[in-house]
Formats: structure tokens, sequence, C-alpha cells
């Protein structure tokens, strides 16, 4: 595969299952390789994106992406891997527009930062929020400020 010849030193990983290939990737090296699906390989569509914490391993998340190549029928999922307490990988903004929305859910749920999206603010939750409740260690008995009518 291209990706693989492009970008080895890239790749930690790879597998195929029921014709869905899936890549590890270094998270610092996304958009590059996005870019290459996306100009060179002909995935014109990103599906959908999030999250997994897999607290305690290190590196602690992962950023998974789906992508599809119309013409061909053919879907590629990237695991993009980053760092424990400040997870940041590149905006995928700028290649697909949708991914707005998927990065400020992933912000807003996972804590994940996204560099150089146009907006990275609160989907889900509001802004007096506080903490990533997608998160491990994010506290199931963790009180929130009380915002909203007053009576």
């Amino acid at each position: 595969m291209a990706i693989e010849k492009r970008y080895p030193e890239a790749i930690f990983d790879w597998h195929a299952d029921h014709g869905d290939r899936t890549l590890v990737i270094d998270g610092d090296r996304l958009l590059d390789i996005a870019r290459l699906l996306k100009e060179e390989m002909g995935y014109n569509v990103l599906v959908d994106l999030t999250a997994v914490d897999y607290l305690p391993r290190k590196p602690r998340f992962e950023i998974v992406y789906h992508f599809m190549n119309l013409e061909t029928k053919a879907r590629l999922r990237l695991r993009a891997q980053s760092d424990d307490e400040h997870p940041l990988v590149p905006s995928l903004t700028p290649l697909w527009p949708i991914a707005d929305w998927y990065e400020r859910e992933v912000w807003d749920l996972f804590g994940v930062k996204f560099d150089g999206h146009p907006n990275l603010k609160r989907i889900m939750l509001y802004e007096e929020f506080k903490g990533h409740p997608l998160r491990k260690d994010y506290s199931k008995t963790k009180r929130q400020p009380l915002v909203g009518p007053q009576n």
C-alpha cells in the first residue's frame, strides 16, 4: 500500500479484517497521511471519527478515523496515537470540512485538541462544564456547576 511505502516510520501496526484495513499511525503524521488518502488514493469521504481512552496504556489515546473511497467502495480506518494528558493531533478540517463537528465532539467528550481547528469549543455539553466525561479518569461522582434557569 502506498501509505506504508511513503511513510514507513509513521506506521506502527496494521491489519485487515472482513475487507477493511486498519493502520495504527503516529498522530504527528496524520495530516500528511490524510492528504495522501484524499489527493492520491481517492478516499473522498470522512465517514466518522472518534477517540478511545486506553488508560493506563501509553500512549493513552487513539483518535479513530473512518474513510471511504466512493468509487471503489474501499474503506480504511486510521488509528492515530497521541500522548497522555494533553493529546493533540492536527485538524482535518482543511481536507474534510465535516471534520469540524466530529473534532468538536471528540474535544468536548475526551479533551483531545485538534491543532488548526477553526472553532474548537463545546458541542455536546455547556461551556461551564469542567472536564471531559468520557475520559476513564473522570469521576462518575463529580458535581458540575449549576447553570440555567434559576426557577
